[in-house]
């Protein structure tokens, strides 16, 4: 598939960069969802982070669970494993993956779902709740326009894809997987090369 190669060769190329856009983007709340993901699981808990990226800046928390990170960027998974040795990294396209059903007690997808042509949201979202075990927990930030798929020619020196639903939409297909929402909001962050963006974050519970 196009994207999931313009996204590999992509991430390989801006990786460092991405780290450092990630420092000075404004407003990014990650860590504070991050934490509450953390304080609702056991030490120990398996987690499956898909597009875990460089392991960054969330690595001391991911040293308390049993951490699995999917990601499609060699380079990427390079500075993961450096930042995190003790967890489980594979190379792999998420919506292609297969893994043991009811194998994790949570999901991590951080402005990686947006990477996804859009058609292929609700069988990503379904594959998910099924890797989870009754009650498991998945936290996400989708992005939230309405984009059916494009590439952005120079984001931070190379091509990437972009593909996105309305946040009304996500919410429906998150429903559709099995997810009961416990979280719902859409917030506004200024990244330095791209201005104001929003993401819809979501933490949903299988039933």
């Amino acid at each position: 598939m196009r994207e999931r190669e313009l996204v590999e060769r992509g991430y390989d190329a801006v990786a460092e960069r991405y780290l450092d856009l990630v420092a000075r983007t404004e407003g990014d709340p990650r860590l504070r969802f991050l934490d509450d993901l953390a304080g609702r699981l056991p030490d120990g808990a398996e987690v499956l982070d898909l597009g875990c990226g460089a392991g960054r800046p969330n690595t001391e928390r991911a040293r308390r669970f049993r951490v699995t990170g999917v990601d499609v960027s060699a380079r990427q998974l390079a500075l993961a494993r450096a930042a995190v040795p003790g967890a489980t990294f594979l190379q792999a396209d998420m919506t292609v993956l297969e893994l043991p059903p009811e194998s994790f007690d949570a999901a991590v997808a951080l402005y990686s779902i947006g990477h996804v042509a859009r058609e292929r949201h609700a069988a990503l979202m379904g594959a998910v709740a099924g890797w989870l075990r009754p009650g498991g927990l998945l936290l996400a930030s989708l992005g939230c326009g309405d984009t059916p798929g494009g590439v952005e020619e120079d984001w931070l020196g190379a091509p990437m894809f972009f593909s996105s639903h309305p946040a009304s939409v996500n919410r429906r297909l998150l429903g559709e997987a099995g997810f009961e929402l416990l979280h719902d909001e859409v917030i506004a962050m200024r990244e330095d090369e791209r201005g104001d963006v929003a993401f819809q974050w979501v933490l949903g519970r299988v039933a």
